[in-house]
């Protein structure tokens, strides 16, 4: 399984040092993906959630840079009928003011999160002519907030893509028939 990044939308300031919004949104497209795009389906995230895993909220997908995770009760995380939904007490470290003000300010207006896709998660079909790819489950390991998503005017977007795909889009889709 190869880990991936997404970008989500709505993030605002609740009070001060806590923050929340959408990690990411369901039953909406994304787009070019290279070559396919994804819709996220409801109860994606579910299995997750239901484990109890410790996902951590991050500041640029850097390790370094903890914000706050579910095994603390900092971050608690939930689906409900437009995504997962989020809410973060931020810390009270110099990252984490930063953080504040820049949300606050709107500097930094972006979620994303980081995921595996689980056995059997995804489904792949050609829907006019397109490849489609939903993600049905899907293991989450972090989510993050950042001041660029890639693409803005959607609420599921960015994509890391595996550096190395042993097979092509393609390939893989048909052999989902």
């Amino acid at each position: 399984m190869d880990f991936e990044i997404r970008s989500g939308d709505g993030l605002r300031a609740l009070s001060r040092g806590k923050v929340g919004g959408y990690a990411a949104r369901f039953n909406s497209p994304s787009c070019d993906l290279g070559g396919f795009t994804e819709i996220i389906r409801p109860g994606a995230f579910a299995s997750s959630l239901r484990a109890g895993l410790n996902i951590r909220a991050l500041y640029h997908h850097d390790d370094l840079s903890l914000l706050g995770t579910t095994q603390a009760g900092t971050l608690r995380l939930r689906e409900d009928d437009s995504g997962l939904a989020f809410e973060l007490d931020l810390p009270d470290t110099s990252y984490g003011r930063d953080v504040a003000v820049l949300v606050e300010r709107g500097d930094i207006a972006g979620c994303s999160f980081g995921f595996r896709v689980e056995a059997n998660g995804d489904f792949w079909e050609e829907r006019a002519g397109a490849v489609v790819r939903e993600l049905r489950a899907v293991h989450l390991h972090e989510i993050t907030l950042t001041h660029d998503p890639a693409y803005r005017d959607t609420t599921v977007a960015k994509r890391s893509m595996p550096g190395n795909r042993p097979r092509d889009l393609r390939a893989l889709w048909l052999e989902t028939l």
